[in-house]
């Protein structure tokens, strides 16, 4: 059964024209409204994932639920599907489960808190934000567990539950919940402090009503929601053919000796609906990186995606959102069945936006974006210190860019665009850790007229007995380059411990005992360039060599020859450009550095980018890409 809205007033909504000017007052506000939701979120959370890099989306939505400004909605599609209560004034839902709201969060530590704004008895608006807790229980700290197979090995799950009702907290649910987080009070600071950017939404919503009334508020987010529909509806006729296109990517592993795991999407236009068939993707994984994809979800991304590269300045909402349809296989890697596990989604998730640049470029090489930093890397460490308290970081690491149309990928940087890094002294002064190397990593970006950007080197070196969680991605395959661009450099994670011996860690691993004096050199990798690197001035090759991006040697690759002063030889230049213009052959859309069994062969005799110690990687490596998962 469906939700059932508890309101006093039954007066319908009375749609009112909104001048042009008012209406663009109350989106304004609605915008700050939004981002003061973030300000004061990032200034009362305790937990760094969300204090310091904001790994947390807030949304406001009009009373239908349908996201009118936000970042990463839309949540309601899938909670009034999952859930059959009431729904009244006063009450604040708070849900983790991905499986009780088709996938609105993707996993356990995203808390999820959605609040219905009242206004004389009806609903008119809604709130909601999730944030990613750093421990919600699990067999590990984290919980995030590489190799869980069920999601009762992720920590605890929240189905949809009112944790206020009727303005009341439900002081013994909380507790309860809280009880099984290693965290307590990091997870309780982060609670309150996501209910207080809700009411602070609220009290906005209720300012624009006294404002402008209720009519005309329910009316201009319409209006803003039918202006993204028009907008989109021109770009989605505009880009996406009626022939169909085709595209495959793939996550390396999944963390327990099987993959690589392959998405496929096709896509087409009949008439103004847009479709995206992910038939062929490969069936759902025994461990965590399973990712269950919330149709409401691709159509945001989709929506982030052309609205960024077209026009910024379109209002990101879901207006659109029945334009474009999206099919996607039960019981695949993006449609699990539960109990499959979902903790190390991220992994998938990100590869999303690899396959809809893939997609889209197609029909117009101009626009098309190469591969780049599609996951959110994470490094975990916790464990007791000399004063037998516990620690525990969760940090989300950052990478190389794709190479665009409109110029290099940036260096060093986050998926997520409004993501900051964890400043290196907080992490020393709260954490028994020293960062020892904080570098982007010279020549991993892929070389084009327009560069990839560099991974990124951290160096942990630990202070303290503890255990360390690596999820990383993109070891085996390459970050791809495009229209003639190369791919990037792929990511290594290296140990050297106090002995000075050193190994080379898998992507995906847990429960790694550390001891004082051992280092992790964690290590992401580049975005794929854009544009025949042969085209890129010399001049700004130089410049990235003096700026220690890309080496001397690393230089060649766009056909430049520098000298030991850091300039460019004119006429070397001229003449190796002529020998491997000449030598390369037909320059394909893509480049993917070669076939996921071309690159499996490769690694056999690269050990760096193998766990050598691991057989069941060692057995891996020898099986197709078909066998592994069978």
């Amino acid at each position: 059964m469906p939700a059932q809205l508890i309101q006093n007033n039954t007066k319908p909504f009375q749609s009112v024209t909104v001048d042009p000017i008012t209406l663009d007052i109350i989106e304004n506000a609605l915008r700050n409204a939004r981002t003061e939701m973030d300000a004061v979120l990032f200034r009362t959370a305790m937990s760094p994932g969300i204090r310091e890099q904001h790994d947390a989306f807030p949304m406001i939505a009009n009373q239908e639920g349908k996201m009118v400004v936000g970042q990463f909605g839309s949540f309601f599609w899938g909670f009034q599907q999952g859930y059959d209560g009431t729904i009244e004034e006063g009450d604040i839902f708070l849900t983790n489960d991905p499986y009780t709201c088709n996938g609105a969060i993707s996993h356990l530590n995203d808390w999820l808190m959605m609040m219905p704004i009242y206004i004389d008895g009806r609903i008119v608006a809604w709130a909601a934000m999730f944030g990613h807790m750093t421990d919600i229980g699990g067999k590990v700290p984290g919980s995030l567990p590489t190799d869980a197979a069920q999601i009762f090995e992720e920590g605890i799950q929240i189905p949809p539950v009112k944790i206020y009702r009727k303005g009341e907290l439900n002081k013994e649910i909380l507790e309860m919940i809280l009880r099984n987080c290693r965290l307590p009070e990091w997870n309780r600071s982060d609670f309150n402090a996501v209910v207080a950017a809700l009411r602070l939404a609220e009290r906005r919503i209720v300012e624009m009503v006294e404002r402008f009334g209720v009519d005309p508020l329910i009316s201009a987010m319409q209006e803003m929601l039918d202006r993204n529909k028009r907008a989109m509806g021109s770009i989605l006729n505009m880009v996406i053919p009626e022939t169909k296109q085709h595209f495959v990517d793939y996550i390396d592993d999944d963390g327990m000796g099987m993959g690589p795991y392959k998405i496929e999407c096709t896509m087409w236009r009949e008439g103004e609906i847009v479709i995206f068939d992910f038939a062929g993707t490969d069936p759902q994984s025994i461990s965590s990186v399973n990712f269950l994809l919330n149709e409401e979800m691709f159509k945001m991304f989709l929506g982030a995606f052309f609205i960024n590269l077209f026009d910024p300045q379109i209002l990101f909402n879901d207006g659109f959102y029945d334009l474009v349809e999206v099919r996607i296989p039960r019981g695949s890697i993006l449609k699990p069945i539960r109990p499959a596990a979902l903790s190390s989604r991220t992994h998938m998730l990100a590869r999303i936006f690899d396959i809809m640049s893939g997609l889209l470029g197609q029909s117009s090489p101009d626009a098309l974006c190469a591969a780049g930093f599609s996951d959110s890397p994470h490094f975990m460490y916790s464990g007791y210190d000399k004063e037998g308290e516990w620690y525990q970081l969760y940090q989300i690491g950052f990478g190389g860019v794709p190479g665009r149309p409109a110029g290099d990928g940036p260096d060093g940087h986050s998926l997520w665009p409004a993501f900051t890094n964890v400043p290196n002294e907080f992490l020393e002064a709260y954490f028994p850790l020293r960062i020892v190397q904080y570098q982007t990593i010279i020549d991993s970006g892929g070389a084009g007229l327009h560069r990839g950007g560099n991974g990124l080197s951290m160096g942990y070196q630990f202070l303290e007995p503890g255990e360390i969680s690596i999820h990383d991605d993109r070891w085996l395959t390459h970050p791809w380059g495009v229209n003639g661009g190369r791919p990037g450099k792929r990511s290594t994670k290296l140990m050297v411990r106090n002995t000075g011996e050193s190994e080379w860690m898998s992507s995906k691993c847990d429960r790694v005992k550390v001891s004082p004096g051992d280092t992790l050199y964690f290590n992401t990798w580049g975005g794929g360039g854009w544009g025949d690197p042969l085209e890129r001035d010399p001049a700004t090759v130089a410049l990235d060599v003096r700026r220690r991006l890309v080496s001397p040697e690393g230089a060649k690759r766009y056909g430049v020859v520098i000298t030991d002063d850091n300039k460019v030889n004119d006429n070397a230049t001229a003449e190796l450009r002529r020998q491997l213009s000449s030598s390369r052959g037909k320059v394909e859309l893509f480049d993917f550095g070669g076939s996921v069994e071309e690159l499996k062969a490769r690694c056999l005799s690269d050990t760096h980018l193998q766990p050598p110690t691991t057989p069941v990687f060692q057995k891996w490596m020898t099986l197709s890409a078909s066998d592994s998962k069978t």
